[in-house]
Order: C-alpha cells, then structure tokens, then sequence
C-alpha cells in the first residue's frame, strides 16, 4: 500500500477506502516504510533524519554526564579548600545552567 502511495497510482483516501484503514495508519507505515522499516531499503533522508536523532540523544546525554562531572569537581575542590567557596573566580557552570565556562 505504502509503495502504491509513493508510486502515486492511488491517493491516500482511495486507498483508505479501500482498505477500510484511518489515514493516520497509513502516514504512520509510510513513515516506517521510510525508515527501512519493512524490510527495505531505508529512504536516504529519513536514514539521516534517524542518524540526527541519535546523535542529538547522545549529545544530550553526555551533556548531562559532563554537567554532573563539573559539579562533582567543584564540589570536591571547595571540600579541599575548606572554606566553602572556590578558589576560582565563579566556579564552575554552564549554559544550560544561566551561565559559562569561567
């Protein structure tokens, strides 16, 4: 059905109609047919749009795991310090957190 779409033989409502499905089910597998899904072969701009998408997830993990080390390190040396406050002038932040790397 989904090649039939892309084909363009048939519109999305004819083939709706005709096999009585919601044309949400249809831009859905169309969508996964884009992917390589279906035992195809991945459309080149949805295999990138699929790339981009990991490798966004995996930026936002490890910005999240480098915030976390930053905060650690500035915690260990204000216990070294003794005093509380960081022998740098601000420490230690970032723009996620209202600031930058000072």
């Amino acid at each position: 059905m989904v090649e039939e779409l892309l084909s363009g033989e048939s519109c999305p409502a004819q083939l709706c109609r005709r096999h009585n499905i919601q044309s949400s089910l249809l831009y859905h597998w169309k969508r996964q047919y884009a992917r390589g899904k279906f035992d195809n072969e991945p459309m080149e701009e949805a295999a990138l749009r699929d790339r981009v998408e990991k490798l966004e997830r995996l930026v936002g993990r490890l910005t999240l795991e480098n915030e976390f080390l930053k905060r650690g390190l500035t915690n260990s040396l204000n216990r070294c310090n003794g005093s509380g406050r960081s022998s740098r002038s601000g420490g230690v932040s970032s723009p996620a957190f209202g600031g930058g790397v000072s």
